[in-house]
């Protein structure tokens, strides 16, 4: 028995009491005794116990109204009764009351220590039972909680949202959605996926997604049309515990993003680019036109100083014409309509064309331009896209060597992939700009470089052409010694 076990002996016999406590003392129990029911009721009230054995003729107040008593304000606690063999008829009748069980004098120690466990135990289980039962209670508690904050969270969401379940029905949806699709409120669930959406795209994401053919924490975007509405559809699996693996694919997740409105704004950014770039162009091409009629000589001879003035204003148009022609190049490829064709393409004879072009211009800075190429494979990728990619590079390694120097440029094969790399041993960047080179309209400032012109899209332009050719390109820098730009673009791989 737990020393923590605490019995209330209740008795008149003071002899039998200090008998029941020694014995009970030495066996590990925690023993309280009272000689009548006012004793043992002011006991209770002070001290916790888990059974009491409770005689029933005693003077001051007898057992059958400390019963009594005990069942109305401590109904926990198990009471035996004590009694002799003319109050037996009482004690059954004290069960039928409440109490657990009666022990008749004279008893035998073993019984009264049998039953005192017995009913010890009993109220222990109770005990636990109850603290159990409240903890359950508890539990449904916080679960409806959790549930009318979900579905509040659920219902009001502006994105539509839907889980479907291993057969790809729709199991939950929410009101958002329900706009989205232009369904009914009358629809009834759960309903096969393919009856409410049409996209065959999305519906063989989903199948994939519970085919386990997607990573278990893997987001598949994608854009959809319903109705007049263009959809951005971010689809992920819905995970539960199984017994044979930890977490299991039970169902997908779909949230519905409407970018209806993006969409057009997108293009209505593109039909502007594009106008305004065609009515810039135009003029400009005039105007140099004109320029070199007069520069050749066409219309009369020059002065020194007119012959200068317009080959700076021939300089300033070009600038503005290759500004025109990059914001096109972005445009394009922010409507994902950059990359016009791709076909097997020789890197090395693109690399050796760039240079060819661009060597002039290295010896005028009293560059030393080179490159060297080696193992090449094929790749499919834009030939345009390749020799502005290269261009952009190579010109601004130059630019950006202001006091002559070496201009590397190297091309490997690596396995599935062909690896260029355009080193200089320029200005270089400082740490803190490297993160922002890619960025749209930015420029490296530096002293040596201020009369340096640009639009600050051409790197850019080169990110953006080597991530829709599904390459990588990064770059590491030191401050005034150079810099290095590494593409890697996949090659083409014969089965």
């Amino acid at each position: 028995m737990n020393e923590a076990t605490r019995i209330l002996f209740v008795d008149d016999e003071k002899r039998l009491r200090d008998t029941f406590h020694q014995l009970l003392s030495s066996r590990g129990y925690d023993v309280f005794t009272a000689e009548d029911g006012q004793v043992a009721l002011d006991i209770l009230s002070k001290t916790p116990v888990d059974t009491m054995l409770l005689d029933l003729k005693m003077p001051v107040m007898g057992g059958e109204e400390v019963l009594e008593i005990t069942r109305t304000k401590y109904p926990d606690i198990p009471v035996i009764i004590i009694t002799g063999h003319g109050t037996i008829d009482i004690a059954v009748e004290c069960m039928k009351k409440g109490a657990y069980d009666f022990i008749t004098k004279p008893f035998d120690l073993d019984q009264v220590l049998f039953v005192s466990r017995r009913a010890a135990e009993k109220r222990k289980l109770e005990q636990k039972a109850r603290l159990l039962e409240d903890q359950n209670i508890q539990n449904l508690y916080d679960l409806n909680f959790e549930k009318s904050r979900l579905k509040t969270i659920f219902n009001c969401m502006a994105n539509g949202l839907i889980v479907t379940n291993r057969n790809l029905e729709v199991v939950l949806h929410n009101p958002a959605f329900m706009g989205l699709t232009e369904i009914s409120e009358e629809a009834t669930f759960p309903v096969p996926v393919s009856k409410i959406i049409k996209d065959d795209s999305l519906i063989e994401t989903l199948k994939q997604i519970l085919n386990g053919k997607s990573r278990k924490n893997e987001l598949i975007s994608q854009e959809i049309q319903v109705g007049n509405n263009i959809l951005r559809a971010i689809s992920a699996p819905a995970l539960a515990p199984d017994k044979d693996e930890i977490w299991t694919v039970v169902g997908t997740v779909t949230v519905f993003e409407n970018i209806t409105t993006f969409k057009q704004l997108d293009q209505m950014k593109s039909d502007f680019i594009n106008m305004v770039a065609h009515e810039l162009r135009s003029p400009l091409v005039s105007m140099k036109s004109f320029n070199s009629v007069i520069l050749e000589g066409l219309a009369g001879p020059l002065e020194k100083k007119q012959h200068e003035l317009l080959s700076r204003g021939t300089r300033r148009i070009d600038a503005l014409l290759n500004l025109i022609n990059d914001l096109l190049d972005v445009a394009k490829m922010d409507a994902g309509k950059y990359v016009q064709r791709r076909v097997p393409t020789d890197m090395g004879q693109i690399i050796e064309e760039i240079v060819a072009l661009l060597e002039p211009r290295a010896k005028e800075q009293a560059i030393s331009l080179s490159y060297s190429c080696r193992d090449l494979k094929p790749v499919q990728a834009d030939p345009k896209n390749m020799e502005e990619l290269l261009n952009n590079l190579i010109t601004n390694a130059i630019n950006y060597s202001p006091d002559g120097g070496t201009v590397t440029v190297t091309a490997q094969g690596l396995g599935q992939y062909l690896e260029i790399k355009v080193q200089d041993t320029g200005v270089g960047i400082p740490p803190e700009e490297v993160p922002k080179i890619f960025d749209k309209f930015y420029r490296v400032k530096h002293p040596k470089t201020r009369k340096v012109t640009g639009t600050g899209l051409g790197l850019a332009i080169v990110k953006g052409i080597v991530e829709a050719h599904h390459g990588r390109i990064d770059v590491e820098s030191v401050v005034d010694k150079g810099t290095t730009f590494k593409i890697l673009l996949p090659v083409i791989t014969t089965s």
